[in-house]
């Protein structure tokens, strides 16, 4: 991978175009902007789209700009990692040929400059989530994706449009913050100690960087408040705040 390696999370690209959804999204623009005229590589950790579901033949025309910005983006030379979330997990050939330039169904190992990190979107990780595991079990089953497929798009969107959360959603209490962070940072432990630099993760909504022996414990943050992103150097990784830095 090309050097800076930019990670981001949780963009929760909406499937109506507010006013407010529009400048959300031009920031993230503006960011890709800065990812182009610095080369590298950015690594997108799930949750793009507040909803996805591909189609052999059709694609959500909702997320138009946000296609061209980031094929425009990764004609530019910069390779385009994303790892899928539990918001898209549904994707076919236009995601991981046109879109991406690789794309991930599970967690990742992966070596940059000699530091190992470890990479997960997060989803189903935390002991009291049982329920969600059981979830995810049956809507990523081949049955299932086969099944939603034969739904006509306007039912299958439309139905996505009605259960999708808003962006207020993704706040949680303080409380809720810190178990989170209790939870995380004990599995981070267990990967850390066994020679990893950097455990990475999505998914939780809250901007963290945390030390942890000799490695550090990420969680990116997201696009809809945080405005966030981690920067890899080569030897170094930092979280850092795009309202502050950009």
């Amino acid at each position: 991978m090309e050097l800076p390696v930019y990670f981001i999370s949780d963009l929760h690209l909406m499937l109506k175009l507010t006013p407010a959804e529009k400048i959300r999204r031009q920031k993230l623009f503006r960011f890709f902007e800065h990812v182009r005229s610095t080369g590298g590589t950015l690594f997108i950790n799930g949750d793009i789209f507040d909803f996805y579901f591909e189609y052999k033949q059709l694609i959500p025309k909702m997320y138009f700009d946000f296609y061209y910005q980031i094929n425009k983006l990764k004609e530019s030379g910069v390779e385009i990692h994303f790892m899928l979330g539990n918001h898209d997990y549904w994707v076919l050939d236009f995601v991981t040929e046109q879109l991406s330039t690789k794309t991930y169904f599970d967690d990742l190992s992966l070596e940059i400059e000699g530091k190992h990190f470890f990479i997960t979107h997060g989803d189903g990780y935390l002991s009291w989530d049982s329920g969600y595991r059981l979830l995810r079990f049956v809507i990523r089953s081949r049955l299932f994706i086969w099944i939603y497929r034969w739904i006509h798009p306007r039912i299958g969107y439309g139905f996505a449009q009605w259960v999708s959360k808003k962006g207020e959603h993704y706040q949680h209490s303080e409380e809720y913050d810190r178990r989170v962070q209790a939870e995380m940072e004990k599995h981070a432990r267990t990967k850390l100690s066994k020679n990893y630099d950097f455990f990475i993760t999505g998914h939780y909504h809250q901007a963290l960087e945390f030390q942890i022996d000799h490695g550090k414990l990420f969680i990116l943050g997201d696009w809809l408040r945080c405005f966030t992103y981690a920067e890899f150097d080569g030897r170094n990784m930092a979280l850092k705040y795009w309202e502050k830095d950009g």
